[in-house]
């Protein structure tokens, strides 16, 4: 397989991996204790904790993206806001 037109670096494989080790953690998760349903947050929208944690990798990738645009290449303070927002997504969303 030629995979040379992606720029494989180690920090695509860490951020791919993490996506993957979301993903096993959240079924984990779900079998060990399930969800029980929606619920309502803030927004008014019925969520189960994989869509909060599909709202959560959308809008962490925008601000990803925002940072990029406005601030520049060093993005460990938007990994921090990605994360504080992940955080209010499944606490309040």
């Amino acid at each position: 397989m030629d995979l040379s037109w992606m720029a494989w670096t180690w920090q695509t494989a860490v951020f791919f991996a993490s996506i993957a080790l979301l993903l096993v953690a959240m079924t984990i998760w779900e079998v060990l204790s399930p969800g029980g349903g929606p619920r309502r947050g803030v927004l008014g929208l019925e969520t189960t904790r994989g869509d909060r944690l599909f709202i959560s990798l959308l809008g962490s990738a925008f601000i990803n993206l925002a940072w990029l645009g406005l601030v520049g290449p060093s993005l460990w303070w938007a990994l921090g806001l990605s994360l504080l927002y992940a955080i209010a997504v499944f606490r309040w969303v």
